[in-house]
């Protein structure tokens, strides 16, 4: 999976070029509210252009569940993404995406145009990967990019039935990064080797614990999923989130950790609220000393000092999941200890996506950081070992 043809091992000169991008972006009122993602895209949208191809752009938008939805239409992204690249992007307004309008751009495309289908869940086919939706979105191509992380480990028609009915299909220099990154992290790290897991459940991040303990040297859980560990060692957690199906499972993963010789780090004390607010009462406590009444909101000072002190001599660390409740700024001071040290570090840091992502961004720390996934679900089944779809589908370098 890590060994795929990018846009640099191809010449798309005269050819019409369609390139799944991730332009999911937040809208309010038919305005973008964020354009990291428009922005990351650029790269290779002007690689293509420069290299005189035919530039076809698709993407989903939301969840319009196989119909038209005007409030789900890429119509905005076409007018932004024409400002940052400096040139027009002709929108095709198909409610099936590829309908009359689509066609006649394409047919009038000269080499370095640039047009944009629209949302390609608008069509029921494309999140259950049918031919006809596929072959719809071939027929405007002769050679296809995926630059989509976000979507990789999902199987629909734009990234991955597409391929069945191109020649070459290729990944985009986005595609490109998180390959290296996370790909090499996970395969072939610089040790010492660190991961952090956060976030509620232990649940989601099973197979991700599993397989890390595999490959890392020290594996530090935080977050909501540390109090089913906490309770698994006979810890009184009071109203803390907890997977009792999952305390056997923890005492297990435990185990594995020492028989591997992996240091498994857990939080040592908890930021404690007797409420789900900003504003409750909060208190410091030891783990597994939580009171009737009151609940884990946050890893605690002593914790904050034994997770930053754990990575500090490491050469490699991915970190997946908050250490609290980070949206509340009085239960933000774990995520940021833990942000800080990861910005104080020199080693290679990288960010699994989602809520990590938007923590690292939001504390101010997301420019000291090697790279930031721009996939959460993704990333997280890149960090299980799992084989994306999205990446499979690429043509293998020879």
């Amino acid at each position: 999976m890590l060994n795929k043809k990018s846009v640099d091992d191809i010449n798309v000169k005269g050819q019409r070029v369609l390139v799944r991008c991730d332009f999911n972006v937040p809208l309010q009122d038919g305005k973008i509210t964020d354009e990291n993602r428009l922005v990351a895209a650029l790269p290779t949208i002007k690689k293509l252009i420069a290299d005189g191809g035919k530039v076809i752009l698709c993407s989903h938008l939301g969840k319009p569940k196989g119909e038209p939805k005007p409030e789900l239409s890429l119509a905005p992204v076409a007018i932004r993404l024409s400002e940052l690249l400096g040139q027009e992007v002709k929108f095709a307004a198909d409610p099936e995406v590829v309908g009359p309008n689509a066609k006649a751009a394409v047919a009038e495309m000269k080499d370095g145009d640039v047009v944009l289908l629209e949302n390609t869940r608008y069509r029921a086919e494309e999140t259950k990967n049918e031919d006809k939706f596929s072959e719809d979105l071939a027929s405007l191509c002769d050679v296809f990019v995926n630059d989509a992380f976000g979507t990789a480990h999902r199987a629909h028609c734009s990234n991955v039935g597409v391929t069945k009915f191109v020649k070459t299909a290729v990944v985009g220099y986005l595609m490109q990064k998180e390959i290296d990154f996370l790909g090499n992290a996970v395969n072939n790290p610089e040790r010492p080797f660190v991961a952090i897991l956060g976030g509620a459940k232990v649940s989601s991040k099973i197979s991700v614990i599993n397989n890390l303990l595999d490959k890392v040297d020290t594996l530090i859980i935080g977050g909501g999923m540390s109090y089913t560990f906490s309770k698994a060692m006979g810890g009184h957690i009071g109203t803390s989130l907890c997977e009792d199906d999952y305390l056997q499972y923890a005492l297990d993963m435990m185990k594995k950790a020492e028989e591997k010789g992996v240091k498994l780090l857990l939080p040592v004390d908890n930021r404690i609220g007797d409420d789900f607010s900003n504003d409750c009462n909060i208190q410091v406590v030891k783990r597994g000393e939580i009171p009737d009444g009151w609940e884990g909101m946050d890893i605690g000072p002593e914790t904050e000092k034994l997770f930053a002190d754990a990575v500090k001599d490491a050469k490699t660390v991915v970190w997946n999941g908050p250490m609290g409740c980070f949206e509340m700024p009085n239960f933000a001071h774990g995520t940021e200890a833990v942000a800080k040290a990861l910005a104080e570090t020199d080693a290679t840091t990288i960010i699994g996506g989602g809520d990590s992502a938007a923590a690292v961004n939001i504390l101010g720390y997301g420019d000291k950081m090697t790279h930031i996934s721009t996939g959460g679900g993704a990333s997280l089944e890149f960090l299980e070992g799992k084989e994306l779809p999205g990446v499979a589908a690429a043509n293998d370098k020879d």
